[in-house]
């Protein structure tokens, strides 16, 4: 129903319902059970459009379709000068007899060969958890090394499969056994999802959190200037697994053990040691093994489905490097996506268009549902946990409840609501309608109405010094503004002249506030126009005042046009009326003119009257108002005091009542008034040109 006046008038008028009862109609339509269930399905579909990640089932679809973006975008590299790797091979077990634990003798003298060849640093993929019996080798080597020295180390609190408490005292102590400046421990920890996938940095444990020191990537770059980033201390989004640019130039070059540890053949590959990160650690085939993103589509990284736990690292060691942490969508924004994608699961089930129409827009939704993260994805944007499979969920749920809900409602009621509404009906009275369709008069009718009229003062002469792109802007724009202004007050909007806008009160469905929701109305609309004025582009010249005419007076209002058109309007005497009120406003310099008519059926006063006029083809004088809402009471009763005396032909009262004027209220349009009682005697009525 209509809305009231904006400076709080009641809503519970006789005929009138807001938006809170036209709700409470529309659930006593659909009833107590079918909104309970409508309700519970939104909820239902809200929450799998934003917690897809973490339904079964929908969070396996989410993981594959993001192991296909992963994929596809994944950044393709030459061969990483920075980082090496140094692995223990089935062939490396043989010759040294030993496989688990691997033998720390050919390390001792690896790690000699690496620190002689200048390494940036090292980080050992390799737990030391046990006593050996060729650990003094080996701990007087770390003791000896220059070159920055990581040792990894685990816990039985985060990782329980992997390392038990003994070992992890053993652990401990071998590390401070051979502690130095450059020797420390780092953190090994990997964690996969659900799926048993690698796709995310582990949580970086601290303090009561589980006691770990900063993960291998942090923790070989930490003092190493431009290359550390502290901006993954805590970070939990994608890793970043990069793609070789050809098969045979893979990603990082990886080294056998044996290699290095032979001092005769580590010449040869000194230039993939010297300024590098070495990482040391196993590549066995049944042992830490993990699946990355592209195990679901074939690695392209090493030609096999697995990616061994060292690389893993070092592909978290290149991404901090290059300092490339992917921007991370906010919770709120995934919330109001989800809430979007629900929003137009619903929308679309309450949309009446042709089925082709129809099928073509849900196409066109599914398709951008799942072309976002594709989108996102390729900018560098992190999706690990952007809800796409969730949001097609959430719009089917959603879809479903609000088209069960619509076929509840009566067909006829609905379809007659919705085509009035669609051909001339303002928002203000859809609701009534829906209700009493009968209210709507399908013919003409003679009825009295507050009949507005307004105009944008030298817009034509605007449309010859603008580019017709920046006119059609503009005139959207203003006209968007003043019929906002027209249905926030419960009026019907006729029509568009041009920059013109046409529109009454008390049809197709009267009330009684009807003349004080359309002068508030009028006055807005003036208001409306200079807040446009304020906003207009620079370079564009000065736009002129919005001047408005109101009017109450009979009319025919009703559908005209005939079977191929048809338009909802008002003719007759008032409209003609208002449009030459509105016209009169440039002559007696006002904004705003209102007929008696209408001002004493407004309930308002905040009027200062503006003399009598003849309007042009108006054989009948008009007295005419100005609303002045900041005008005192005081000031407004020596202006209607001094038409009191003009018309009483005391020219000695006009001239005592206009000195005790305030200099404040002497604007244009007053100014123009007591000339104008000068000109004419004795009430005299004021003839316009």
């Amino acid at each position: 129903m209509a809305e009231r006046s904006a400076d709080g008038a009641g809503q519970d008028g006789a005929g009138q319902d807001g938006p809170i009862e036209q709700f409470r109609r529309l659930l006593k339509q659909l009833g107590a059970q079918r909104v309970a269930v409508a309700a519970v399905l939104l909820v239902v579909a809200l929450l799998a459009a934003g917690l897809s990640w973490k339904i079964p089932l929908l969070h396996d679809a989410e993981n594959g379709l993001y192991d296909v973006r992963t994929s596809l975008f994944a950044p393709a590299t030459d061969t990483d000068k920075r980082v090496t790797l140094v692995v223990y091979t089935a062939d490396t077990n043989r010759k040294t007899g030993k496989i688990s634990p691997v033998d720390r003798t050919i390390l001792a003298h690896a790690l000699a060969q690496i620190d002689k060849l200048g390494a940036k640093g090292v980080g050992i993929d390799i737990l030391f958890d046990s006593p050996q019996p060729d650990d003094a080798l080996l701990q007087s080597t770390l003791k000896a090394m220059k070159t920055p020295v990581f040792l990894a180390y685990a816990n039985n609190q985060t990782n329980p499969d992997a390392i038990t408490y003994e070992q992890e005292q053993d652990l401990k102590k071998y590390i401070a056994a051979v502690g130095t400046p450059v020797v420390g421990p780092m953190s090994i920890l990997l964690e996969t999802d659900a799926d048993a996938v690698a796709r995310r940095w582990p949580h970086q444990y601290a303090g009561q959190n589980g006691g770990l020191p900063p993960v291998l990537a942090m923790s070989m770059t930490a003092k190493q200037g431009a290359d550390a980033d502290h901006r993954f201390d805590h970070y939990r989004g994608p890793i970043r697994f990069r793609v070789p640019t050809a098969k045979d130039r893979p990603v990082f070059d990886k080294l056998p053990i044996d290699l290095l540890a032979d001092p005769d053949s580590a010449g040869l590959v000194a230039d993939t040691i010297r300024g590098r990160y070495v990482l040391i650690g196993g590549d066995f085939s049944d042992f830490d093994q993990f699946d990355t993103p592209f195990t679901r589509t074939g690695n392209p990284v090493t030609g096999e489905r697995r990616m061994i736990g060292v690389e893993v690292h070092a592909s978290m060691l290149a991404q901090v490097l290059d300092h490339a942490l992917p921007p991370a969508i906010p919770q709120a924004v995934l919330w109001l996506a989800a809430a979007l994608a629900v929003a137009l699961g619903a929308a679309t089930a309450a949309t009446r268009t042709r089925p082709a129409v129809l099928a073509l827009g849900v196409i066109v939704q599914f398709a951008g549902f799942l072309a976002v993260p594709f989108l996102l994805q390729r900018a560098g944007v992190s999706t690990l946990g952007l809800p796409s499979v969730g949001w097609v969920v959430g719009w089917l749920i959603a879809f479903t409840a609000v088209s069960s809900a619509l076929r509840a409602i009566n067909a006829a009621q609905r379809e007659f609501a919705q085509g009035a509404l669609g051909k001339y009906l303002p928002r203000s009275v859809a609701a009534e309608i829906m209700r009493n369709p009968e209210r709507l008069m399908l013919h003409g009718e003679k009825r009295k109405i507050f009949a507005m009229f307004s105009d944008l003062e030298g817009f034509t002469k605007l449309t010859h010094a603008v580019e017709p792109e920046m006119i059609a802007r503009l005139l959207n724009d203003y006209l968007d503004r003043l019929s906002a202004v027209v249905l926030q007050y419960g009026g019907t909007l006729d029509k568009f002249v041009g920059d013109a806008v046409v529109a009454f009160w008390g049809a197709p469905i009267a009330y009684p506030d009807d003349g004080e929701r359309a002068a508030r109305a009028a006055y807005a609309m003036y208001l409306a126009g200079e807040e446009f004025r304020k906003a207009a582009p620079e370079g564009v010249p000065k736009i002129g005042r919005t001047r408005v005419g109101l009017h109450y007076g009979e009319a025919i209002v009703g559908n005209f046009g005939g079977e191929g058109r048809i338009q909802y309007t008002a003719l007759g005497d008032a409209m003609n009326t208002a449009a030459r009120l509105e016209g009169a406003n440039k002559p007696l310099d006002t904004k705003v003119l209102v007929s008696r008519e209408a001002m004493e059926r407004t309930g308002l006063d905040w009027f200062r009257p503006m003399g009598r006029i003849n309007l042009r083809g108006r054989a009948t004088p008009v007295d005419v108002f100005e609303p002045v809402p900041d005008m005192s009471e005081a000031d407004r009763a020596i202006s209607a005091g001094i038409i009191s005396a003009h018309d009483a032909g005391d020219s000695a009262r006009v001239q005592t009542l206009t000195d005790t004027l305030p200099q404040s209220v002497k604007d244009d349009a007053m100014i123009n008034l007591l000339q104008r009682l000068q000109q004419t005697h004795k009430g005299e009525s004021y003839v316009l040109g």
